[in-house]
């Protein structure tokens, strides 16, 4: 092979895009330090191990063996980040949706929803709301006090 060979083979390898130097489509295999660091493998990565990355994205347990959008911080493909998952056609990525929050635009009325149960909890103090309807109130002390009417109304009702 000639110089100029040479030197037009480098050009031609100079000019060929790198798969780290844009957007790489990788898998998320699995998320370590508890939950703080995503593995990823993508084609063109640095040995055959999964590779530490960093994230933009929320990842959870869920998102293990989906396909990730990647970039590259300064071109290195030793330091991926992770942009988002990709969709597939089946939609909200969850099992189940969460519940979801409503909050009026005038801030007047508030509705938070739950499937199975919601608490509302503050140092030794909360409320419990169940799906079976039942309301449990706990403290270390528990005040009811109204300017008018306080009714207490019941199928059975024990004091003490």
């Amino acid at each position: 092979m000639s110089g100029r060979d040479l030197i037009e083979s480098g050009m031609q390898q100079a000019l060929a895009p790198s798969p780290c130097g844009g957007v790489v489509t990788g898998e998320l295999v699995a998320i370590a330090d508890e939950g703080r660091t995503p593995l990823v493998m993508f084609p063109g990565q640095p040995g055959t191990a999964a590779v530490r990355a960093r994230s933009v994205a929320d990842l959870h347990g869920a998102h293990i063996g989906a396909a990730v959008v990647l970039m590259f911080e300064e071109a290195d493909a030793a330091r991926p980040i992770v942009m988002g998952v990709i969709r597939g056609s089946e939609g909200w990525p969850l099992a189940e949706q969460p519940a979801q929050v409503e909050v009026d635009a005038d801030g007047a009325r508030m509705v938070v929803s739950a499937r199975e149960q919601m608490v509302l909890r503050c140092g030794k103090a909360s409320i419990t709301l169940t799906r079976a309807g039942k309301v449990l109130i706990q403290g270390s002390y528990v005040l009811s006090r109204s300017t008018g009417v306080n009714r207490v109304k019941g199928g059975a009702v024990q004091i003490n």
